[in-house]
């Protein structure tokens, strides 16, 4: 009787789409992603199927209903209505890393180092998706926040004013200077509060979309509808704190726990809001107002397809065998990847971002 044997490559192959999806389901964000025009985060594994190393994502605005219906008095051949419409294009790169250990150290060791390593590096996975993802969302333009120049965080300022805001007020807004508009924000005023994030959803649903009714948030279902906003600590702790103080707590957290975007004692809804704690978004240094000046928290509203996130292959282990006659054996990923933050009229000069309203606020370290 001749018996099957599996393949090595398709274990191998198996293995890595285990990897993949796993490391995936571990990453804080993967609530909020999801393959259609819905999620917060749209994947995208177009390329994993054919070459290229970019994808456009469609981005499609509402038809214009300012004129009303065709009431019949009138031919509807010549009058139909244009589809508004754009693409943003999200280029892949290669990320990849790996670790290595020699046999001397792999017996002394209590643990399996190599098998261990598997796990490590699908944990590092996750914190480079992470952090791509963090990355993504203050990105000015395509530009990283911190290697941005002054001036293209001005453009982009100003390009955005109807969908960032500062502090407690729109009137902390300067007009054609970023910096002196986080220079408007103190730590008595203009701390993260549950009228902050009421006022951020009010300027998502009015923003200045093309023939639209402003951001368009996340549907679930039959008429409901949500914005997540992504925050660091110590303004999530300053929502907290005055929330707890105004006695709206409990209420919140109990209403959360029916959003499907609801994830655990680090969220919080308020008034069709999502509010995630995400303790690796940094805040900006010295930037607020005062001597010496406050630190101030950035915190994003998102709406549906805020980012991207493509991947044109996926997780794929590589080895390190018999190098130095067997003495050190190694084990790495690679895949080829990016996340993005869509915008309408990427690479113009008045370029937006599609599905984001970028709230700063103070972000004073506790003391």
């Amino acid at each position: 009787m001749a018996q099957t044997i599996i393949n090595d490559a398709n274990r191998v192959k198996q293995w890595d789409d285990k990897a993949h999806m796993e490391y995936i389901r571990s990453n804080r964000f993967k609530r909020y992603m999801g393959s259609n025009e819905n999620a917060i985060i749209q994947v995208k594994e177009d390329l994993t199927k054919k070459r290229g190393d970019a994808i456009t994502i469609p981005l499609v605005g509402a038809l214009d209903a300012s004129g009303g219906p065709n009431d019949g008095s009138s031919n509807l051949v010549g009058n139909e209505k244009a589809l508004p419409n754009d693409g943003h294009r999200v280029t892949v790169r290669v990320v990849r890393d790996a670790t290595v250990v020699n046999v001397e150290e792999e017996q002394a060791s209590p643990i399996n180092i190599r098998n261990s390593g598997k796990v490590a590096l699908k944990d590092l996975q996750m914190r480079y998706l992470r952090n791509d993802t963090i990355t993504a969302l203050g990105s000015i333009d395509g530009v990283a926040y911190g290697t941005a120049t002054a001036g293209q965080r001005n453009t982009w300022h100003d390009n955005n004013a109807d969908r960032v805001l500062y502090g407690s007020a729109k009137s902390n807004f300067v007009a054609g200077d970023h910096a002196a508009s986080l220079a408007n924000i103190d730590n008595t005023d203009d701390k993260l509060t549950h009228g902050v994030v009421s006022l951020a959803k009010r300027i998502a649903q009015t923003a200045q979309t093309v023939n639209g009714d402003g951001i368009r948030p996340y549907k679930y279902g039959e008429d409901m509808e949500s914005f997540v906003m992504f925050v660091p600590s110590f303004a999530f702790r300053d929502l907290r704190e005055d929330m707890i103080a105004k006695g709206y707590w409990q209420d919140a957290l109990r209403r959360s726990k029916e959003n499907p975007l609801f994830s655990g004692p680090t969220s919080i809804e308020w008034d069709g809001v999502i509010v995630r704690e995400i303790p690796e978004i940094a805040t900006l240094s010295g930037v607020g107002a005062g001597t010496p000046a406050i630190d101030v928290a950035p915190c994003y509203l998102c709406g549906a397809q805020a980012l991207a996130a493509v991947w044109a292959m996926r997780t794929k282990t590589t080895t390190r065998k018999e190098d130095d006659y067997g003495f050190f054996y190694g084990v790495g990923f690679q895949e080829l990847r990016e996340v993005s933050k869509l915008q309408y009229g990427q690479g113009s000069t008045g370029a937006v971002d599609w599905s984001v309203v970028s709230v700063f606020a103070a972000g004073v370290a506790d003391a």
